[in-house]
Formats: structure tokens, C-alpha cells, sequence
């Protein structure tokens, strides 16, 4: 899930703060630029976690151009930040399905030329979020 981040310069407490438009209430103080995308992994997997634990759906990423176009500011920064939902949708269960062998075979080769995937089920699940807009 890729999710758009707004980071912006407070002058006032002299840091810079992340804050994640589709996450509400998943923000991340720092120094630095390069301090809060690299605590907003942890942020985000934490936030996941507690709506994962009340059984609340995972929100869906927004385009990024809906936030920058709706509000235009000469002290934000915005970055998109890769997150695996995965995890936080629940537990796993085997399923049998049927494919043709020629897509098999074109997806195990995805899934050995790309560490992205890991395995045959991965990709499908990868494949499946992305169709599902999740």
C-alpha cells in the first residue's frame, strides 16, 4: 500500500511532522526529514496493529495528487511510503485453486526474479490487494 505522507516544517517547535492523511492519528515527530520517513515505518505498523486488534478495516491509500492539489503549502513536503498491509488482515488459510500452467509458470518466475513476493502465494495475494484497491 502506497501511502501518501505530508511533512511539514513547524517553526514553531522547530521539527518537522509526518502526518498520514489516510491513517488519522498516525503522526510522527523529528529533527529531521530523513528521522521521521524513517520512523513512519514504525508508526504505521503500529497503528495497523491496533485496528487490526479491534477488528477494524485496514484503510485504503488515497492518490497522492488528491492531497497536494486539494491543499497547496510552500512548507510541506509529500512522499508516498510503501507499507505491506498484509500482515494486518487478519490470519492466513490455505485455499486450493486452479490456474493454467502456463500462468503458474509466468508467475514463478515473477516470484524468483523479484524478492518483492517471496513466494507463489504472495504474489497472489500481491495481485489480489492491488484488484481489490486495498
Amino acid at each position: 500500500m502506497n501511502y501518501p505522507a505530508k511533512i511539514q516544517y513547524r517553526t514553531e517547535h522547530q521539527n518537522w511532522l509526518l502526518t498520514l492523511p489516510d491513517l488519522k492519528g498516525c503522526d510522527v515527530v523529528g529533527v529531521s526529514i530523513n528521522s521521521v520517513l524513517k520512523d513512519a515505518e514504525q508508526a504505521i505498523a503500529d497503528h495497523l496493529a491496533i485496528l487490526a486488534e479491534y477488528g477494524e478495516k485496514i484503510p485504503t491509500a488515497s492518490a497522492i495528487e488528491n492531497f497536494i492539489n486539494m491543499a497547496p503549502s510552500i512548507n510541506v513536503v509529500w512522499a508516498v511510503i510503501d507499507f505491506d498491509i498484509t500482515p494486518y488482515l487478519g490470519k492466513s488459510h490455505k485455499i486450493n485453486v486452479t490456474l493454467p500452467e502456463l500462468l503458474i509458470k509466468q508467475i514463478d518466475d515473477r516470484v524468483s526474479k523479484n524478492e518483492k513476493y517471496k513466494t507463489r502465494s504472495g504474489f497472489i495475494a500481491t495481485a489480489c490487494l492491488s484488484e481489490l484497491n486495498l
